[in-house]
């Protein structure tokens, strides 16, 4: 892509009316650019209309119109989330418009460096705490993008002497082509959105770009426990700093002693967070232990902080305090409240079996498991072992209700209630808690982590999260 003051006087098209959208055609139209912003949605779904047609822009809401994108038209900006099957999309690439999210245009425009963290879990807790280590040490950052601050707007207003730390989705990443960070993390790989993305070399490749444009300047973070990610470090040009809970690094971020490989393996052994230097000298940060948030999962999302801090120029001694206050972000492991003895976990962001397995491991007692939602193709399988040793009693709702059912009566799991679908979606959810409740008793846990998108029922992983947590509280 040029650089957005390249296209004065010329037709960008944004495509899809959420935070990066507007964002992304404030910023164009302000550089003089003649704007035009589509969304599908009908015009009283789209409150964002006013404002951006206030400030002289045009919208279209609704459908996309046949005539959208031209042979005039100089750049599509599309809303991350829309596939590359949108009719709209298609065509641009048929005319040669080059496709664009706003990760490439923040990057244009920033003048200060960005860190990109990207995973298929994850994202949201290292990216939360690397934002409190940074100021911790004085670095000023300004945490955005998929996290909830549109990335063009965190690079308008950012200074030159302060990092932007960016969550970065791979629907974000593929949409991009000069993005440099100067550091970039990887947190782990598993298989998901392949509804999306077709396939998983082409997710893989999605991620990997956060890399493509390195140097030698620059700093990958890396999760050396991952085979995935331990390839694609193969002939990259950026500096190595990778973490492990499994391996003594002779430079990076690690566990000591390890934790045994195998997730089944808990030997009890008190354990602390380690740097490296390239020098070779041993910096201790903090006692797994005295860590804010639970969870060996947990851990490395600290161990994958920790380095990006350390690489944007934190000293290791200023890490331990804020890695000991850090408790977490909202729906993610979040204990919501404790009524009659039982307790009762948000854990909406879970939205792959992966995260699901992480986050139950994390937990100590009997527990029932919420479970259930968008249907991408899974046969979720992988939570087999899960439910065969870990769960007191399962819960299912959404489209993949009856999946994971199959999966429980596989696993010999006896207490298991399937949800039918109520009329109104917040109901269903609601009903899911007050049958959880009914199977546990004093001392056990009741964990909401779907191991699926929310889509299928919510707006977002926040609203069901959000419901989950009015549920617990008003039993």
């Amino acid at each position: 892509m040029n650089h957005p003051n390249s296209y004065q006087g010329q037709r960008v098209v944004v495509l899809g009316l959420a935070k990066s959208g507007v964002s992304a055609a404030k910023v164009f139209h302000a550089l003089g650019a003649d704007v035009v912003v589509n969304d599908r949605k009908p015009r009283e779904q789209s409150p964002e209309a006013e404002e951006l047609e206030q400030a002289g822009i045009a919208v279209i809401c609704g459908g996309h119109p046949d005539d959208l994108i031209t042979e005039r038209t100089a750049l599509l900006v599309k809303n991350p989330g829309i596939p590359y099957s949108a009719p709209p999309v298609r065509q641009a690439l048929a005319l040669g418009v080059e496709v664009v999210t706003e990760v490439e245009i923040a990057y244009a425009l920033s003048p200060a460096p960005i860190i990109g963290i990207t995973g298929s879990n994850g994202k949201t807790t290292t990216t939360t705490l690397l934002g409190e280590l940074l100021q911790a040490a004085g670095l000023s950052p300004i945490v955005a993008g998929n996290i909830g601050t549109p990335l063009c707007e965190a690079a308008t207003r950012a200074e030159a002497s302060q990092w932007i730390v960016a969550e970065l989705s791979s629907f974000q990443l593929k949409g991009t082509s000069a993005f440099r960070p100067k550091v970039g993390v990887l947190l782990n790989l598993a298989q998901t959105h392949l509804d999306y993305h077709g396939d998983m070399d082409d997710y893989v490749a999605s991620k990997a770009k956060l890399f493509a444009n390195m140097t030698a300047e620059d700093t990958a973070v890396l999760n050396w426990d991952d085979a995935i990610c331990r390839t694609l470090a193969e002939g990259m040009a950026a500096k190595l700093l990778p973490f492990s809970l499994t391996q003594q690094l002779e430079q990076g971020v690690y566990v000591e002693p390890p934790y045994p490989v195998s997730l089944e393996e808990e030997d009890g052994a008190e354990r602390e967070l380690v740097y490296r230097d390239r020098l070779g000298q041993r910096h201790r940060l903090i006692a797994c232990a005295e860590l804010g948030i639970p969870g060996r999962h947990n851990a490395a999302n600290a161990m994958a902080a920790a380095a990006a801090a350390i690489a944007a120029g934190a000293a290791p001694e200023q890490l331990e305090a804020p890695l000991r206050a850090f408790r977490g972000v909202e729906h993610r492991l979040e204990l919501v409240t404790e009524r009659g003895g039982i307790a009762y976990y948000n854990d909406s962001k879970a939205t792959n079996p992966t995260a699901t397995i992480m986050s139950v491991r994390s937990l100590q007692g009997e527990m029932i498991l919420i479970a259930g939602g968008l249907d991408r193709g899974s046969d979720y399988m992988e939570l087999l072992p899960l439910f065969q040793h870990r769960l007191k009693g399962l819960v299912t709702l959404g489209e993949t209700r009856g999946k994971l059912a199959h999966v429980a009566e596989l696993a010999g799991l006896e207490r298991v209630i399937v949800v039918e679908p109520e009329e109104v979606a917040e109901d269903t959810l609601r009903a899911a808690v007050r049958h959880a409740t009914a199977l546990a008793e004093p001392g056990d846990i009741v964990l909401l982590s779907p191991a699926c998108a929310s889509w299928d029922m919510f707006t977002s992983y926040e609203q069901r999260g959000r419901i989950f947590k009015d549920s617990a509280h008003t039993l």
